[in-house]
């Protein structure tokens, strides 16, 4: 039996100085009591954030959307402006977890969680995540579910989330707030490749918040969705997943956003893909070149050189489907 304090904080003021002292942040609880339990994670102190004023959806000046932290995922699937907006978000959030787990887990929390690794959940495993300096057991274990894209000599766990798949191709900020103040970050500089440090997850200051995920707004006549492939349609992780959004006008593509999940250790951006994509006319011939891009850089493991292929794949199905040449 592990102890640990607990403190349900009335304010974002309360929380921060909580969290200030080392206190650990719970809302949904969904990924944190897991490990808990595991004892892959031993926090001394619990700080509540339910009660903070973090629960709403409002339109930003510029034709975006800010989703309070605290706002839970089948909420926001499910918000009328969301779906029509950004769908691409909403079918993320649909095709994660269970109903069960979208109904209590966090927009927050949701690009908090850890990896789920099974050497970093084996607490007998060397895992530098869990345990700087321990070693990496993925690297010559069983690593079909791990990265091909950003990996280290230290870590090639994939981050899990789907909803953060979708944030990245739409390039969202997220708003915080800590011990000197408001700040915001943009979304691909949030998480953070492991590196040597891949203990250190996310660029987060000691004690900060986070408070929403803003959506810029997208281009006019802008279309977007999101494809997800794992081993079982139901309560499975990505192998590989694909985050599109584009805007065709007069015949041409005048905006991509793209990024793919389940083969990063963060959530991975496609630059490549977009690039090749602007400018030019959609086409059956078109989506297959832009998907080949999507594996740039890509080094497989023993076990994962299938997600090379699996990833083009992915991308160029979920291209067509964007892009209405199906």
């Amino acid at each position: 039996m592990e102890s640990f304090s607990y403190t349900k904080v009335p304010d974002v003021r309360a929380a921060i100085a909580a969290g200030q002292r080392g206190g650990r942040y719970i809302a949904g609880g969904t990924t944190l009591v897991d490990l808990m339990r595991e004892t892959v994670e031993r926090p001394g102190a619990l700080v509540d954030i339910t009660r903070l004023p973090l629960t709403g959806i409002s339109p930003t000046p510029g034709g975006g959307l800010r989703i309070g932290a605290l706002v839970r995922m089948a909420d926001a699937a499910a918000d009328p402006r969301v779906r029509s907006a950004f769908p691409v978000v909403s079918e993320a959030l649909e095709l994660s977890a269970s109903a069960q787990l979208r109904n209590m887990a966090t927009i927050g929390g949701n690009i908090m969680q850890r990896t789920r690794c099974a050497y970093f959940r084996d607490v007998t495993a060397n895992c530098n995540k869990r345990e700087p300096g321990s070693g990496c057991a993925a690297l010559d274990g069983y690593n079909r579910g791990h990265a091909i894209l950003g990996g280290s000599p230290a870590c090639v766990a994939t981050h899990p989330s789907d909803a953060a798949v979708a944030f990245a191709a739409l390039e969202a900020i997220v708003h915080l707030q800590g011990p000197v103040g408001e700040r915001t970050i943009p979304f691909a500089d949030f998480h953070l490749p492991p590196g040597s440090t891949p203990d250190r997850e996310q660029a987060l200051r000691p004690g900060e918040l986070i408070t929403a995920v803003e959506l810029p707004a997208l281009p006019r006549l802008s279309r977007s969705g999101y494809l997800k492939v794992r081993d079982r349609q139901s309560y499975e992780f990505a192998l590989t997943s694909a985050a599109v959004a584009l805007q065709i006008q007069g015949g041409v593509i005048r905006a991509a956003k793209v990024a793919a999940g389940g083969v990063g250790t963060v959530p991975w951006k496609l630059p490549a893909v977009e690039r090749h994509l602007l400018g030019k006319r959609p086409s059956d011939a078109l989506w297959a070149e832009a998907a080949q891009r999507a594996a740039d850089g890509a080094r497989p493991l023993a076990h994962n050189g299938f997600k090379v292929e699996l990833l083009k794949r992915t991308v160029e199905r979920q291209l067509r489907v964007v892009g209405g040449t199906r």
